[in-house]
């Protein structure tokens, strides 16, 4: 199970007033500032306290923070535990790279603007492609699935019918959790918190690797069409990222396929925007919502955002349509087996013309505030799942094998067994669709019914999700369903939705939501429609966005998406509506779902915000040592020994006497650049500085990033003993314009500087000439809660926390 946060215990994001409880959700200030560089008790502040608590303080006074930092390195990266780095986003400005800089000419910068946009065609055209792959897959797998089904049911073979079914649901769910534990683990789930983990700036290995891209695209075929209560658009969102980042590689070295133009491409920071623009794609191949999709990569995954990245994201999701457009078009041909009116097809189904009064405010005022409350609830059970699932998934592959087969077996049976306690309808005179409904979709199922009557459940359970919320969506079906097959739908498919995400496969969020909300929408149209002028199937557009806004918590992404599904502008103000109310009262429970899933999985996430209680520390409290350091000119035993007993990523170079008058801060070193050193062994037979030129041993490329999760091992460089005792000259690879901050910078402005320069590692400079040049290193794991708060224990009592209202009742209900 990924490691515990702090948070999740209730600590708090935010200030409140009221009086300090340790049992509850809404604390407190700690104390007002009295000038130290944080606060302490009262009693420590006089001198009182007992004596562990006043060796505390003056422990903390004089800063000898001796011990590391044990926060954890590891996170659940798919369905595996796996050790995870920082990236970093700071260029690197030593000798070399500006010897490089000054040779490239007008001819290189024009490559590097035209590659940026070609990348951006590319990954745009290839996830169109993905998508289109992926619904093609479903709509031929599932279609198939459900024509055999639904012929053993006419001819009154319902035995039959049944175990075809199970049978075919069974075996999917296996393809896909067996490809995944075994070929791809981090392709598991949506893939959505892992992307969201890299835009902020952590890697794990294969999370964008060759054979994730393609478990997630054949699993995600595998997993929906088993009837799980999963969807496609999570996994195409890592899809997208995926192919994003495999261009932007430059090619494997160890398959010897490399391009030199993609060179440029060989760093964090433009890897960071391909990625975005990946996720951007991914979105809107899943809705065919271009615009939805750039909003949703600035609302939702991205840390980083500027002008320029929005532009080539809108670039990538228009090629997303264009291309969806054209493949569309070729299968309208009747060339594509199964695929009509599947998830690419927009769901334009809600009248033409949609009209409001102010009588309609009440009924869709409830809907936002109950869809609130069922999002916030929905993300309260995942939670609870995800973790009796993470401890079963602990004990090995076999269990998450047998985790995936009993929920599809119970899935399938459930599907198969509700519809039978609906009551068969007589088919409607007034409709142009055939009734009963023969083939793969339709409004009409007659499961067991006579020949002129359907069954309304099953014409819910036995379609695919997006023709299921075509269905949901129709206008003018208002008695098509009854209010108890609406009911035990919607109880079904929320918690169908709940245990089927966390197994070991691809499986999204999105889609089950969609159609969960699209049910509650009905169901409350249903409800309290008299009372109002709107349509059953305009309810369930506005259900799905009140579910969407109380579990996801996006409101410009979501609206736009939904107006781009339903192709109607006129529900913008009721959407709006809608959304900003779940939102509103959903926050006033927990976080969002995607953040439950980012802390569920142990990734160090920076938010874009500072705790309270950070501002009352400066960095000097939290830098922990022992700090390794290397000299200007290093002895080549000394860096192997380093490298081998610490998993450290940067190193200061301090320059000592003879070659400073006194100790000097050079710069930083990388551990990378280390070992190329190392591996190319330039050394030098004594400490004098080198005279050589290095741009003329090195090229920049030779220092280039390389991909997603690869590093070179210290432990594969072989040196003689002679070797060993020889020098190296660090100074022309040395950073030599590192972030410093000086130790008495509060915690609160480190962070927000850490984070929006995207940096890796941040060097603590002392106030005081007379110490040593540089205090220590602060990295992301620093700036963790369970690290400050294992440093300052004192603040458990006296912590702020984010205001919620009612949240302690509510969670006593639970």
């Amino acid at each position: 199970m990924a490691p515990r946060d702090p948070k999740e215990d209730g600590f708090g994001v935010g200030g409140g007033g009221g009086a300090a409880d340790p049992e509850a959700d809404i604390e407190a200030p700690l104390l007002v500032s009295s000038g130290s560089s944080f606060l302490l008790d009262p009693a420590l502040e006089d001198g009182g306290g007992d004596e562990e608590q006043r060796r505390r303080r003056r422990r903390f006074l004089h800063g000898s923070h001796t011990h590391s930092n044990t926060t954890s390195q590891v996170a659940l990266v798919g369905a595996d535990v796996c050790p995870i780095e920082s990236l970093d986003y700071e260029l690197i400005e030593n000798d070399v790279f500006k010897q490089d800089w000054r040779a490239q000419g007008r001819g290189h910068i024009l490559r590097y603007v035209a590659l940026k946009w070609a990348l951006c065609f590319l990954v745009g055209a290839l996830s169109a492609a993905a998508g289109f792959v992926a619904n093609l897959g479903v709509e031929n797998v599932a279609g198939a699935k459900f024509v055999v089904t639904s012929n053993l049911m006419l001819d009154g073979r319902h035995g039959s019918a049944f175990a075809v079914f199970l049978a075919s649901n069974f075996a999917l769910t296996m393809l896909a959790a067996v490809m995944t534990v075994y070929v791809a683990p981090a392709a598991a789930g949506s893939g959505i918190p892992e992307v969201k983990a890299y835009l902020n700036g952590v890697d794990a290995p294969n999370i964008f690797s060759l054979k994730t891209l393609i478990v997630k695209v054949v699993g995600c075929i595998a997993a929906v069409s088993s009837s799980l209560h999963v969807g496609k658009a999570g996994p195409l969102v890592h899809t997208g990222a995926c192919i994003a980042s495999i261009l932007g590689q430059g090619g494997s070295r160890k398959y010897h396929m490399t391009c030199r133009w993609l060179r440029y491409f060989k760093n964090d920071r433009d890897r960071r925007d391909l990625v975005t623009c990946g996720s951007a794609a991914g979105i809107a191949a899943a809705f065919r919502a271009p615009v939805g999709g750039v909003l949703f990569a600035l609302e939702t995954v991205s840390s980083w955002w500027r002008s320029a990245l929005l532009w080539r994201a809108f670039f990538t999701t228009a090629m997303v349509a264009v291309v969806l457009r054209a493949l569309i078009d070729f299968c309208q041909s009747g060339k594509c087996g199964l695929f009509g009116k599947g998830g690419l097809i927009m769901f334009d189904v809600t009248a033409d013309y949609v009209t409001y009064h102010l009588i309609d405010l009440p009924p869709v005022i409830t809907l936002g505030v109950f869809g609130g409350i069922l999002g916030s609830l929905y993300n309260f059970f995942l939670d609870k799942v995800l973790r009796l699932y993470n401890l079963i998934n602990e004990k090995g592959k076999t269990y998450k094998l047998l985790l995936a087969a009993t929920v599809t077996v119970c899935t399938s049976c459930c599907l198969f067994g509700l519809p039978w306690i609906a009551a068969c309808k007589p088919c409607p005179t007034d409709t142009g669709e055939a009734c009963p409904s023969i083939g793969r979709s339709g409004n009409f199922k007659k499961f067991q019914c006579a020949m002129d009557e359907y069954n309304d459940l099953a014409s819910l359970f036995f379609n695919t999700n997006d023709d299921t919320i075509r269905n949901l969506y129709s206008a003018g079906t208002d008695d098509e369903f009854h209010i108890s097959s609406i009911l035990v739908f919607f109880v079904a498919s929320y918690f169908l939705g709940i245990f089927s995400y966390g197994l070991a496969l691809p499986s999204g969020l999105f889609v089950p939501v969609i159609l969960t909300g699209a049910a509650y929408g009905r169901l409350v149209g249903m409800l309290i429609g008299s009372q109002s002028t709107l349509d059953h199937g305009l309810f369930a557009v506005l259900g799905s966005a009140a579910l969407l806004g109380g579990s996801m918590r996006m409101t410009v992404s979501v609206c736009v998406i939904i107006l781009e599904l339903t192709n109607n502008l006129r529900m913008l103000p009721l959407v709006m509506l809608v959304l900003l109310i779940s939102k509103v009262v959903a926050d006033a429970f927990n976080a969002n779902v995607y953040d439950l899933l980012v802390r569920l999985k142990g990734f160090p996430h920076l938010e874009g915000y500072a705790e309270p209680y950070m501002r009352q520390l400066t960095v000097s409290d939290v830098v922990t040592g022992p700090l390794q350091t290397f000299n200007g000119i290093e002895k080549v035993g000394h860096i192997v020994h380093v490298l081998k007993t610490t998993g450290h990523n940067g190193f200061p170079v301090v320059d000592e006497p003879p070659f400073s008058d006194t100790p000097t801060l050079y710069g930083l070193i990388l551990r990378d650049h280390l070992l190329v050193l190392l591996r190319k062994k330039d050394f030098i037979r004594s400490c004098t500085a080198s005279t050589r030129n290095a741009s003329n041993h090195f090229s920049h490329a030779e220092f280039a990033k390389r991909g997603s999760g690869k590093h070179d091992r210290i432990e594969d460089i072989e040196l003689c003993p002679e070797e060993l005792e020889m020098f190296v000259d660090l100074h022309p690879f040395t950073n030599t314009s590192p972030y410093t901050v000086l130790e008495t910078m509060s915690l609160a402005k480190a962070l927000i500087l850490f984070r929006e320069v995207g940096l890796r590692h941040l060097l603590v400079l002392p106030k005081s000439s007379k110490r040593a040049p540089v205090v220590g290193i602060l990295t992301r794991h620093d700036f963790m809660p369970e690290h400050i708060l294992g440093l300052h224990p004192f603040l458990f009592k006296s912590r702020w926390k984010k205001v919620r209202l009612g949240k302690v009742k509510v969670t006593n209900i639970f």
